[in-house]
């Protein structure tokens, strides 16, 4: 019962900091960590023990997952040259050049571990620089750091896992490791694309059988990216890879027809789910946090585990992983404009943009969060012959402080480097919405002009004429969305509200009916059933009115 009360605690409280996050101007993921080192306070008393394998289970697949499923593709493969570098040649400086440091700043940490804190503070965190900017940057520069995030997460703990199984076998070759990474890599790319092929295949099956229970699908959904990882580790494949590759397979395979309420309700779960795996991932750190605290600071019988010495390690080992990133950022971006001017290959750079400005940008945006942390909260806690694993604590206290940093520096440096900086205007992103709207338009006018009519003795007049202006109305409504959108400002602004008000009004007359249908229940005049049924009809038309204002956003 201990732990359904810490479960039940742990969201409670992933709930109230979202609110709390309304009132304080800090990143969410601060105030969580806050609270969970407040909660662990003696007077509070709340502990959490964890098992590191059953916690990299629970939290890194739906969380890469996610991300894999969220990636906007297109712009993905728009930006593919300084994902890829960024995602891979950057981990693996960070891995071998932060390792380095780490190892000759602090000799105690071996080789091993010193790589496998490296590897685990490569990936990046998108959210959190997004949060913090509050959509002040750059779109291209956005795509690229979503980008990197999705990428380097699994480049990062796949390498992560390599130096810890050198650190428990005490061996490792650098030729054995890249034939064995690329093995790992694609065998498990492979495992999810075609675990996540084969559930769309079997959903498929079940559709055209009638079987499209919405909850019943999400579930199966919800058990992919566990399969996903559990099926590669068991192979012998990279898991991580496995679970990203499902959730990006999968963006395609829910494209499936009459799946609409199930793609609703699937999109409202993975919310939830991945803002409550989010901040539990940050209040088990906090929580861990004065444990950590008090077993390093036991060490410090010959000074060297003083509580300036340990912050100090935290910020140089910062500082090292923001100086790989901003020198290979700017040589990056200084090379792509080189290149785009001289071949014409387009690697992501754009002649004119303030590069030292972005890449400083790009440097305090590498922000670390919540895989980093569900990365090093799995270290073992024992090496293969049964000895301790050397320095664990100290590595947790490390990420743990680069992270805090992370976030400290990025939500005070970030507004100030943004500061006057021009934010790309979205004409082009609307262009293209009104394009898709007007093209999906004219298939729906054509397919109502290739509908006939039912005639024949049995259909009277009076019917007829009323399908007839059933059909009118749905051709001239979708007319509508073919006029051409006006050219000045001011008749767009024109045109904006006047869409808005109706917008509104409709929703309005939506309200009404819902607080008619309360009464009609409150009055004991309709059953629970009946009420339920016509109020989740209601709230589906609210809800798809809401999305359309999206369009004039």
């Amino acid at each position: 019962m201990q732990t359904v009360y810490t479960v039940l605690i742990l969201l409670l409280v992933v709930g109230g900091t979202r609110l709390l996050a309304q009132l304080l101007p800090l990143p969410l993921p601060l105030i969580q960590i806050a609270t969970g080192a407040l909660l662990a306070w003696p007077s509070l008393g709340l502990h959490v023990a964890l098992d590191p394998e059953l916690f990299m289970l629970l939290f890194i697949p739906p969380l890469l997952f996610a991300d894999g499923w969220r990636m906007p593709k297109g712009q993905f493969w728009q930006m593919r040259w300084p994902i890829i570098t960024l995602a891979f040649a950057l981990v693996l400086i960070t891995v071998v050049g932060g390792g380095a440091f780490i190892h000759l700043l602090i000799p105690e940490v071996t080789w091993a571990a010193a790589f496998a804190l490296a590897a685990v503070l490569s990936p990046t965190d998108a959210l959190a620089v997004s949060a913090i900017a509050q959509g002040r940057l750059p779109k291209r520069l956005m795509s690229v750091l979503q980008g990197e995030a999705l990428m380097n997460d699994a480049s990062g703990l796949v390498a992560f896992k390599f130096a810890i199984a050198a650190a428990l076998t005490g061996s490792f070759s650098w030729m054995d490791a890249g034939l064995l990474f690329v093995t790992v890599a694609l065998g498990g790319l492979a495992c999810g694309i075609f675990l996540s092929w084969l559930l769309g295949r079997i959903r498929a099956w079940m559709i055209q059988r009638g079987w499209d229970d919405p909850a019943t699908h999400v579930v199966l959904m919800l058990l992919l990216p566990f399969a996903a990882y559990m099926l590669a580790e068991a192979v012998g494949v990279s898991g991580i890879l496995s679970a990203v590759a499902a959730g990006m397979m999968q963006s395609w395979v829910d494209l499936l027809p009459r799946q609409t309420h199930t793609r609703l309700l699937n999109r409202s779960v993975w919310s939830m789910l991945e803002f409550a795996f989010n901040g539990v991932v940050f209040l088990l750190l906090g929580l861990q946090l004065p444990d950590i605290l008090k077993s390093v600071s036991q060490h410090a019988g010959d000074g060297l585990w003083r509580s300036s010495l340990l912050l100090f390690y935290v910020l140089a080992v910062y500082a090292v992983l923001l100086l790989l990133r901003f020198c290979w950022v700017w040589c990056y971006w200084k090379l792509s404009v080189r290149v785009e001017r001289w071949w014409g290959i387009e690697l992501g750079g754009k002649p004119g943009e303030p590069i030292l400005r972005l890449s400083a940008i790009s440097a305090l945006g590498g922000v670390r969060g919540a895989v980093t942390l569900a990365g090093v909260l799995s270290v073992p806690m024992l090496l293969g012959d049964g000895s301790p694993f050397p320095q664990r604590d100290l590595i947790i206290f490390i990420a743990a402080g680069v992270i805090l940093a992370s976030l400290l520096l990025a939500t005070v440096g970030l507004p100030v480097l943004l500061r006057g900086l021009p934010v790309a205007s979205n004409d082009q992103h609307e262009l293209e919405l009104r394009s898709i709207w007007r093209r999906t338009a004219v298939a729906a006018i054509h397919m109502l002009e290739a509908e006939e009519l039912p005639s024949g003795e049995q259909v009277d007049a009076e019917e007829a004429a009323g399908l007839a202006e059933v059909k009118a109305r749905l051709m001239a409504e979708y007319r509508h969305q073919l006029d051409p959108a006006p050219d000045s400002g001011e008749a767009r602004e024109r045109a904006r509200s006047l869409d808005l008000a109706d917008q509104a009004l409709r929703i309005k007359a939506l309200r009404a009916q819902r607080l008619e249908l309360y009464r009609l229940r409150r009055e004991n005049l309709i059953d629970d059933e009946t009420m339920r049924k016509v109020l989740g009809e209601l709230d589906v038309q609210e809800a798809w009115l809401t999305s359309k204002a999206g369009r004039w956003v």
